[in-house]
């Protein structure tokens, strides 16, 4: 059954989607860092500090998050499709 979406264009999309996430991946892993190394002020009150965890812990499942629905959306093409659209045999 042929579908009626362009999965060339959906793949392209999610092609370009991790291209800025993979931008965005330094200055994340840089807010990281120093949300991280707030946690490790001299005499920090431990909700400010349980706060700071939370904020790195966060930036981490803000990058996976990411990345997996990236993995979900291409698995979600049907097998093949790609290569029917573009007009490749399909390699079995």
């Amino acid at each position: 059954m042929a579908i009626r979406w362009s999965a060339v264009k959906v793949s392209e999309a999610m092609d370009m989607v991790e291209e800025f996430v993979n931008q965005a991946a330094e200055p994340l892993e840089q807010a990281r860092i120093v949300a991280k190394a707030a946690s490790q002020i001299a005499n920090l009150p431990k909700y400010m500090d349980t706060r700071l965890i939370g904020l790195t812990a966060q930036i981490e499942r803000i990058k996976d998050n990411i990345k997996d629905r990236i993995k979900s959306v291409r698995a979600s093409i049907p097998d093949g499709a790609i290569k029917r659209e573009s007009g490749q045999p399909p390699m079995f």
